[in-house]
C-alpha cells in the first residue's frame, strides 16, 4: 500500500456501561445515530440519515459542522456483514474527501462484546490511513464517544 493511502489501520477499544444490544442499537437507529454521531462541534442530521441495516445494505448520512451545516461530507457505506448485537462490517469508495484518492475502499468493522455484568466492549478496526489521519480519526471516535456515553446513560 502506499504512503499516499495510508499503511495502517486505526483499532480503537473502549468500553460503555450499557448492555450490548443498547449499545448497537445507537449505531443502527436513525434517531440514535444523529444524537451522539461525530466529535463534538459536528453533528447529522437525522433527515439525512438512511440505513438498511443488513449484509448488502447501506448507510448514507451527511456530517458537518454544527456552526456550517452545508458543509457537511457524505458517507455512502456498504454494509459487508451484520450479525445483530454483534458485528457491522462495512466499506465505503471515498470519493473527493481531502487527502484520499478517489476510488480508495474504506473499511469499518464494529464489534459488540459483552463486558461485566451488563457491560459492552466495542473494538472499531477502520482504515487504511496515514498517521496523521489514524490520529484524527482516533480523536474523532474519542469525541463522539463523549456523546454516545451520554446518550447511553439516559
Amino acid at each position: 500500500m502506499s504512503s499516499e493511502t495510508g499503511d495502517r489501520d486505526l483499532v480503537l477499544e473502549r468500553q460503555f456501561d450499557a448492555p450490548r444490544a443498547r449499545v448497537y442499537r445507537a449505531f443502527t437507529d436513525p434517531v440514535e445515530m444523529a444524537a451522539w454521531f461525530g466529535p463534538v462541534g459536528y453533528s447529522v442530521p437525522l433527515e439525512s440519515i438512511d440505513m438498511d441495516v443488513r449484509t448488502g445494505g447501506h448507510q448514507r448520512f451527511t456530517m458537518g459542522p454544527d456552526d456550517d451545516p452545508a458543509g457537511g461530507s457524505a458517507v455512502n457505506a456498504t454494509f459487508v456483514e451484520v450479525i445483530e448485537n454483534e458485528l457491522i462490517v462495512g466499506e465505503e469508495v471515498v470519493e473527493g474527501i481531502p487527502g484520499f484518492p478517489d476510488g480508495l475502499v474504506m473499511h469499518v468493522r464494529f464489534e459488540f462484546h459483552d463486558a461485566g455484568d451488563s457491560g459492552t466492549r466495542l473494538v472499531i478496526t477502520q482504515g487504511p490511513y496515514t498517521a496523521d489521519f489514524e490520529g484524527m480519526a482516533r480523536a474523532g471516535w474519542e469525541s463522539s464517544f463523549t456523546k454516545l456515553d451520554a446518550l447511553l446513560s439516559v
